[in-house]
């Protein structure tokens, strides 16, 4: 097994380097800088989005003849590492990373070629209509009812938590088609018009005081059947296909950066402390294991191997040290981590100067938004369940 890059790929890895430094406006990389969340507002990933779209590289997992990269694992690890250490603004996955995927593999003939080239493209923005009020973790249980008429569903009910839906125009959504037997096999995968009359957005205020999630009501909206990706009452197996591609890719290099930051601003007096040391000492560790563990399945990937369970580790590892690092981002931003000045991130023009160093603007919404991470895209115990099964027998 062997963890170091090749001659080929660091050149590789200084050509990307080149690229992100002609390429990434200050004011994209500015916006990357100040995420505070998985998502970053599409004002600034869609123009991101286009750049990458006109050079080839907007889809690193795509295969080439859906206008993807035709990359190596290695290769894509490495643009996604560079792209974090420049600070260029995370593209919506909805699309590239989730339904994409999906439509590749379930879709017609007609599906592939109108919806991916929109994808590609930004065109369209993609939301997902998974969570109900009553199904969240168990997601078998969801209730959105989907009856037949003619050639349409017409679908009564609700989801939640549906990130970034009051900007999509488009949502991929379970629904239930079926009612009797096991709850799995009575659900639908719908491709959706987020225009369709009888939807409605209602937003959701996090913790962060930031609007990034909302909740979606159907009043007998209309479906098109032409807009089923795979069979009916088939959904789960779509489903359970895409969540293969929402718990991929890595971490490491996106940590790296946190700490790196976190130790050239946070000053002498916060990290000068024997037990804060200790503790920075302690994210390090954890990082630099997620990083030697994502190498470890990226030379198993090269190789044509599986690397098993080594996704809910590293899904499960990943989240928790996010939470440590921001942990301590927020004892060292102090007192200033608790004014809430989101107009002062540098993102508007005029905006006002920050209260405090520019470095505590995101301090505490990072704080509040990443506690999510042990929970979305299958919780911390659900991974631990997952390790136990398949490494341990139990």
């Amino acid at each position: 097994m062997n963890l170091d890059l090749s001659l080929e790929e660091l050149s590789f890895q200084d050509e990307v380097r080149t690229f992100l430094r002609n390429a990434l406006p200050p004011e994209l990389a500015a916006a990357g800088r100040h995420m505070t969340s998985v998502f970053c507002d599409p004002a600034f990933s869609l123009p991101w989005q286009r750049i990458l779209h006109a050079k080839g590289w907007v889809a690193p997992t795509w295969p080439e003849e859906y206008g993807g990269t035709g990359w190596s694992e290695m290769r894509r690890a490495i643009f996604a590492a560079e792209c974090a250490r420049a600070g260029a603004p995370s593209l919506a996955p909805m699309g590239l990373r989730m339904v994409g995927p999906c439509i590749m593999g379930y879709g017609t003939p007609e599906q592939k070629a109108h919806y991916l080239p929109r994808i590609l493209s930004g065109e369209d923005y993609w939301c997902q209509g998974y969570s109900e009020p009553g199904a969240g973790s168990d997601l078998a249980s969801l209730q959105l009812r989907a009856v037949s008429d003619d050639d349409d569903y017409v679908l009564t009910g609700s989801k939640i938590w549906t990130t970034h839906a009051h900007f999509a125009n488009r949502m991929f959504c379970l629904v239930r088609t079926r009612f009797e037997g096991k709850p799995q096999s009575g659900i639908t995968f719908l491709l959706l018009d987020m225009a369709s009359p009888g939807i409605s957005v209602k937003p959701i205020i996090t913790l962060a005081g930031e609007h990034e999630v909302n909740q979606v009501f159907f009043d007998e909206v209309r479906v098109p059947k032409a807009n089923r990706l795979g069979e009916e009452n088939a959904g789960w197996t779509v489903a359970k296909y895409l969540l293969e591609f929402e718990r991929g890719g890595g971490s490491a290099a996106g940590l790296k950066v946190r700490l790196g930051h976190l130790r050239a601003t946070a000053g002498a007096e916060h990290l000068g402390a024997a037990h804060a040391r200790r503790r920075l000492a302690e994210a390090e560790i954890s990082v630099l294991a997620i990083d030697i563990s994502e190498r470890r399945v990226l030379s198993a990937l090269a190789s044509g191997e599986k690397p098993g369970p080594a996704a809910s580790m590293l899904k499960t590892q990943g989240a928790e040290a996010l939470q440590s690092i921001d942990e301590l981002a927020l004892d060292a931003a102090g007192a200033y981590a608790a004014v809430h000045q989101p107009q002062a991130r540098g993102m508007e023009s005029g905006a006002p100067p920050p209260v405090g160093p520019e470095e505590s603007l995101t301090t505490m919404a990072r704080y509040l938004n990443d506690r999510a991470a042990s929970i979305y895209g299958g919780s911390n115990e659900i991974q631990r369940d997952i390790i136990a099964r398949l490494v341990l027998g139990l």
